[in-house]
C-alpha cells in the first residue's frame, strides 16, 4: 500500500424522504441564497423540485433556479449558470438529477467565485482555491459525483472537448440519497448507470500497487453485490433494497475509498470520454462497449490480477486452468451480463464506425507521444488498438 491522503467531507441524508431535508442542510452550511440546478423534465414532473422549494421556504432561504442540464453537461450552460450566479448572489449551488446536473453545478460553484474562465480548471491552466458550496441531490445510481470530488463537463465552445476537473473544493457538503426517487428510472438508464458504477471500481482494482488486499476484498464485496442489485432492480424497478445499494455503492465506488493507497488507471474512462464527447452516447453505454475490450487487451500485463478478477468477482472457477484462461472467462462472463442488462456490444452499436476512430484518437490523445493510463500505459498504437478490438 502507498501512501494516501483520503478527504470526505460530504454529509449524507440517505432514505426514504430525506429530500425534505434539504432546507435543513443548506441552513446548516449557512446557506442564504441557494441556487437550484436541474435537468430538463423528471425532477418537474415527479414533484421533487416543488419538495425541494418547499423546504428551503421552510427555512426561510431564498432561490433562483437553472434548469436544462443534460447528459454529458456543456460548458454554455455552465457559463449561463455562473453569470445568473453572480446577479442572484448565490451562497450554495444545488444540483439535482443525475450526475450531469451535479457535475455542472460543481462546474456553476467553482466559476463564479473565479475571475478567470472556468474551463481553466478542467484544461488544466489553473487550479481552484476557492469555490462556493455544492449540495446534491441524486435522482440516479451511476457517477458517485454526489461523493466524490470530480466533474466532468463538455465544452460545446471548442468543438465538443469533454474533459474533468478533480479538487477537494468540488467534493459537496451534503448530499441526499432517496432510492425512492430512482424507482422510475427507465431500464436503459440503470443498466447504464450500473456499468459506470462496476467500471469506476475496476479503475481502481486494476493496478500495480501490492498489498493492497483491504480494498481488494472491499472492491470484490462491492461489485459482486452491484452485479446482483442491478439484476433486482431490472426485475422489480420499486425494489427497495436492490435500489438502495446501487445507490449508496455508486457512492462507494467513487468516493475514492476504494482507491486509498494504490495506483489507479482511468485510461478505458479517457477513452469513453472521447466517445460521449464526439457522439453524445451515454457514459455508461459507451464503457459498456470500451471496458471489456480494454480488460482482453491488457490481460496478460497481469494475469494473476485478471485470474482474481474472474475468480472473485464472477465465480470463475480456476481449477485445471492458466492464470490468462481464468481471466478470459471472467471477462466473458462481465460481457454476457452487459449484453444481459441490455448494454451495447460494439462502436456500431453506438453508430460509430472505422473511420471514426482518427477522431477518437485525437480526442483521447490529442498530443503525439503521450502515454494514457496506468496500469499498462497506452500508445496512441494501443488505444487505436482498443478501439479497433471495440468495431
Amino acid at each position: 500500500m502507498i501512501n494516501f491522503d483520503f478527504f470526505s467531507p460530504t454529509y449524507f441524508a440517505f432514505g426514504r424522504g430525506s429530500e425534505h431535508r434539504v432546507g435543513e442542510l443548506a441552513a446548516r452550511y449557512g446557506s442564504r441564497k441557494v441556487m437550484i440546478h436541474y435537468g430538463k423534465g423528471s425532477v418537474v414532473k415527479s414533484g421533487l423540485l416543488d419538495k425541494v422549494r418547499q423546504s428551503l421556504n421552510n427555512y426561510n432561504i431564498s432561490f433562483v433556479e437553472l434548469g436544462g442540464a443534460v447528459p454529458n453537461p456543456r460548458a454554455s450552460l455552465v457559463y449561463e449558470g455562473i453569470e445568473l450566479g453572480r446577479q442572484a448572489d448565490v451562497d450554495l449551488i444545488l444540483g439535482i438529477g443525475g450526475g450531469s446536473a451535479v457535475d455542472s453545478a460543481k462546474a456553476i460553484a467553482l466559476g463564479i467565485p473565479y475571475e478567470g474562465d472556468f474551463w481553466d480548471f478542467y484544461s488544466g491552466k489553473a487550479s481552484p482555491i476557492r469555490a462556493l458550496p455544492v449540495g446534491s441531490i441524486v435522482t440516479l445510481a451511476a457517477t458517485g459525483t454526489e461523493g466524490s470530488n470530480a466533474s466532468v463537463i463538455t465544452n460545446d465552445y471548442l468543438g465538443n472537448i469533454k474533459s474533468s476537473s478533480n479538487n477537494d473544493l468540488s467534493k459537496p457538503v451534503f448530499s441526499i440519497l432517496n432510492p425512492e426517487l430512482t424507482f422510475t428510472v427507465p431500464d436503459y438508464h440503470t443498466a447504464c448507470g450500473a456499468t459506470d458504477i462496476l467500471s469506476h471500481i475496476l479503475e481502481r482494482y486494476l493496478t500495480n500497487t501490492t498489498e493492497v488486499e483491504l480494498t481488494d476484498r472491499m472492491s470484490e464485496a462491492i461489485f459482486t453485490r452491484i452485479l446482483e442489485a442491478t439484476r433486482e432492480a431490472l426485475a422489480d424497478p420499486e425494489n427497495y433494497e436492490a435500489r438502495a445499494d446501487l445507490l449508496w455503492g455508486g457512492t462507494l465506488a467513487h468516493n475514492d475509498i476504494l482507491g486509498a493507497g494504490r495506483e489507479q488507471d482511468w485510461s478505458s474512462h479517457r477513452m469513453e470520454h472521447a466517445l460521449s464527447a464526439e457522439f453524445d452516447v451515454a457514459h455508461g453505454a459507451g464503457l459498456a462497449v470500451i471496458f471489456p475490450n480494454f480488460l482482453t487487451y491488457t490481460l496478460e500485463h497481469d494475469p494473476a490480477r485478471f485470474s482474481r478478477f474472474a475468480v472473485k468477482m464472477f465465480g470463475v472457477d480456476p481449477q485445471g486452468k492458466s492464470e490468462p484462461e481464468t481471466g478470459r472467462e471472467g471477462i466473458k462472463k462481465f460481457r454476457e451480463f452487459l449484453d444481459e442488462i441490455g448494454m451495447p456490444k460494439t462502436l456500431a452499436d453506438l453508430g460509430i464506425g472505422a473511420d471514426d476512430i482518427p477522431r477518437l484518437l485525437k480526442a483521447v490523445v490529442p498530443n503525439n507521444g503521450d502515454l494514457l493510463g496506468y496500469f499498462q500505459p497506452l500508445t496512441e498504437d494501443d488505444v487505436t488498438n482498443i478501439f479497433e478490438l471495440c468495431l
